[in-house]
């Protein structure tokens, strides 16, 4: 069964190894996890899965190797298996309410129990839903979601009313961690970590481990060292495209924004529609009259602010390519040679499109924005933005 799994993660594109294969079979040859269905699921996935992005292809190959099997006779596995009574009891402890327990002990303790699970199953004929007696779905039965075997076997229900042996992988509580999938803010905030520029600054406030072991050693008592806290320090400039073509976009773009203020200590951002012209705005209810002069923004920001764009690049090819081009106003100056001061101040720059890679050939006004940022676009998708982020640390 094991190997299917494991040929299971390989088709489903989880780079695997059979080194990590084989730590997981000495896991559970070691007793690791027994007859706990969410420890199983969650030492498989310790074991065998190296990076966040891959957890969802993990929970799907989980769910298909382990199909069905809650449909084995569970009298056949009560029968076949010799449960441990100390198990049992802690189990009990660990899942059952007070007014379950009572009613286990009513029944004799856990030899009366086991024994009247087995004549309930010989007496039950088909799917029995409601009451106290019969195995079955919401009812208050002992028996139906006492789950136990790390195979996720269970009685009756095909969940748990109290969330015990509970099929987690089919919960695929990451499931939007896959990389070619939108984003949340938390999965934003997982991506733009990976630009970071640690830098340590402001009160000396955390223990500093090793230099406090060395200056003990040394002076012969404790001798307590701190130093500042380490801190991104990388310092990110966003412009972002509002409105028209933009406008079904607005909810992941207020994520992306949101987590880029969280994760950076220095975020600074202005608005702009479409193409970069001679102003930007930070307030879209002002937009007309607390206009920013682009070359102020230009000679504000120093060349090591990381610059990003974020827009669709859908317009006219005009907007980019002539003076006058622009839909609302008169550009004296085409949107391509702002773009291309913006690349020359910043030469860590990226732009980053809400609309998935494959549409992008199809349009020109976004060919022609690749071709002047250098290719340097990538989608709003975790893959996407991690890619982005190495851009940027070059």
């Amino acid at each position: 069964m094991f190997l299917r799994f494991f040929e299971a993660l390989r088709g489903a594109g989880v780079p695997v190894s059979l080194r990590e294969h084989l730590a997981f079979l000495d896991a559970m040859a070691a007793n690791l996890v027994t007859y706990d269905v969410e420890g199983f699921y969650h030492l498989a996935r310790t074991c065998l899965v190296k990076d966040e992005r891959h957890i969802d292809r993990f929970d799907r190959a989980f769910a298909t190797t382990f199909e069905g099997l809650e449909q084995i006779s569970t009298q056949e596995i009560l029968e076949a298996m010799d449960l441990p009574a100390d198990w049992l009891e802690k189990q009990a402890e660990k899942h059952l309410s007070p007014e379950e327990r009572a009613e286990i002990e009513a029944l004799g303790g856990f030899d009366k129990l086991m024994e009247t699970l087995k004549e309930r199953l010989k007496e039950q004929e088909g799917r029995h839903q409601g009451g106290s007696k019969w195995i079955g779905t919401a009812g208050t039965s002992p028996f139906g979601a006492y789950g136990y075997n790390p195979e996720g076997i269970r009685i009756g229900q095909d969940r748990s009313r109290h969330q015990r042996a509970v099929k987690v992988w089919d919960k695929r509580e990451f499931r939007n961690l896959d990389d070619q999938v939108e984003l949340g803010t938390r999965n934003i905030k997982v991506a733009l970590k990976r630009l970071r520029a640690w830098a340590r600054d402001g009160a000396v406030d955390e223990l500093d481990l090793d230099d406090t072991i060395r200056s003990t050693a040394k002076a012969g008592y404790l001798d307590v060292k701190t130093r500042p806290e380490r801190r991104n320090a990388a310092k990110v400039l966003l412009f972002l495209d509002v409105g028209g073509s933009m406008d079904p976009h607005v909810k992941v773009v207020e994520e992306l924004f949101s987590a880029a203020r969280s994760e950076f200590r220095t975020c600074e951002y202005f608005y702009f529609h479409n193409c970069l012209y001679e102003g930007v705005w930070r307030d879209n209810r002002r937009r007309w009259n607390a206009v920013t002069p682009t070359r102020e923004v230009l000679n504000t920001y120093g060349p090591d602010y990381r610059c990003i764009f974020v827009g669709d690049a859908s317009m006219s090819p005009y907007e980019i390519a002539y003076p006058g081009g622009a839909n609302e106003h008169w550009n004296e100056e085409a949107g391509q040679v702002w773009l291309e001061r913006a690349r020359e101040q910043w030469a860590a720059h990226l732009w980053i499109n809400p609309l998935p890679e494959a549409h992008w050939p199809h349009t020109h006004s976004i060919r022609m924005i690749r071709e002047i940022f250098e290719d340097r676009m990538v989608p709003m998708t975790l893959d996407g933005l991690s890619r982005g982020m190495r851009l940027l640390t070059r």
